[in-house]
């Protein structure tokens, strides 16, 4: 392969990386991975007391400024937006997955 090709391989799979995640199928886990991420790095979450069942708001910190900033982040990553009445009874990271499953 010419160095050229794999240069423009290369560059077509970095612009692939930053189109949205919901391009790609995702799994649950890939998803709970993905919103783990966004808890640690954007809301500087402790990464040791992230889990599918850790409460957002008790447990997390999240306030309600971040949740709003989280349900963006979400839609941007898959697509899907979450109706603020689904949200409302959001408690767990397992229940923003089950919220993106019926949004």
């Amino acid at each position: 392969m010419h160095a050229a090709s794999a240069a423009c391989i290369l560059a077509n799979f970095l612009a692939f990386l930053d189109e949205p995640i919901y391009n790609v199928v995702m799994d649950s886990e890939k998803l709970y991975l993905k919103i783990r991420e966004i808890l640690v790095d954007q809301f500087e979450v402790d990464e040791s007391i992230v889990s599918l069942d850790a409460n957002l708001y008790e447990e997390l910190q999240i306030d309600s400024i971040d949740a709003v900033d989280l349900l963006v982040q979400i839609k941007e990553l898959t697509g899907v937006k979450i109706a603020p009445d689904i949200f409302r009874d959001v408690r767990t990271i397992r229940d923003v997955l089950n919220a993106l499953t019926t949004s």
